[in-house]
């Protein structure tokens, strides 16, 4: 079968692969240069294997009552695994897809395709410009999962960058992030304190390993103007096989402490993973 055969091609930030799970029948995993970008199960689109998926997975079930039609801004594409996974579970949603890899778009979307009526909009931009140019209020959530190689974007961690994602949300629209770091968190901490200047409510998902400094890890941050069902999440992201601390309040501005928010012009990538990280063997 075609489907059980690796593709790999060079797309215009580096060289992507799909390969084949040997496990799941139409599954695939999506590297750029070696690194984990997406997996994803065509025929079980609500399988999210990677734990930080999951955990966005959580936020998303929980950011309104389950199955309601929801507008998503997906700031990355990868292998669309956030927007086939929310087509599902809240059918009629309205979604966007932004990818600054035009390459890489036509690579997924030719050998994965999306489902028909999905209404899953794909565009070739960069995050930050195409955000400057999409309507105020117009998203429910916008999920950002941007990586240049394996790392975030400097022009997508500043005071001016939040400020026009909390202009593209609805009152009651939820941001989300996927960030990596490690002790002693100097990335995650301003990139909090920067979120902070925009949205009074904060949380911090991520693995106790991760947290007491033991190894370099992702971390999901939820920012919203309206409280957020943390009692929900806890219990969600607890029953994972690799279950993660849910920290807010009191507990998150200990750990933001002094962090400053971060300008423009004092904006930097965040750091590079130690080799092996996020590598596959």
């Amino acid at each position: 079968m075609n489907e059980l055969i690796p593709v790999t091609r060079d797309v215009d930030h580096g060289t992507a692969k799909l390969m084949p799970d040997i496990d799941r029948e139409r599954a695939w995993l999506l590297t750029v240069d070696g690194a984990p970008q997406s997996y994803v199960d065509l025929d079980d689109p609500t399988h999210l294997e990677f734990e930080y998926t999951r955990r966005l997975g959580h936020v998303l079930d929980v950011v309104a009552e389950p199955g309601r039609a929801l507008d998503v801004v997906h700031l990355g594409g990868g292998a669309f695994t956030l927007p086939r996974y929310v087509a599902v579970t809240r059918p009629g949603s309205r979604q966007d897809v932004v990818e600054a890899d035009r390459g890489l778009l036509e690579l997924v979307s030719g050998h994965l395709p999306l489902p028909q009526g999905a209404n899953i909009a794909l565009h070739a931009a960069d995050a930050r410009l195409w955000l400057e140019n999409a309507p105020a209020a117009s998203a429910d959530v916008l999920l950002a999962d941007v990586f240049s190689g394996s790392r975030v974007p400097a022009h997508l961690t500043s005071v001016t960058y939040v400020r026009e994602a909390a202009r593209v949300l609805r009152g009651t629209g939820v941001y989300l992030a996927n960030l990596p770091d490690a002790a002693p968190f100097g990335f995650l901490r301003s990139q909090l304190a920067t979120l902070a200047t925009v949205f009074e409510e904060l949380v911090l998902i991520a693995e106790p390993a991760v947290l007491r400094g033991r190894r370099f890890g992702n971390a999901v941050l939820v920012a919203g103007r309206q409280p957020i069902d943390i009692a929900a999440l806890a219990r969600l992201t607890a029953a994972d096989a690799f279950p993660a601390r849910v920290e807010h309040g009191v507990a998150l501005r200990a750990f933001i402490g002094g962090a400053r928010a971060v300008r423009d012009e004092d904006a930097v990538p965040s750091p590079e993973p130690p080799d092996g990280a996020f590598g596959i063997g």
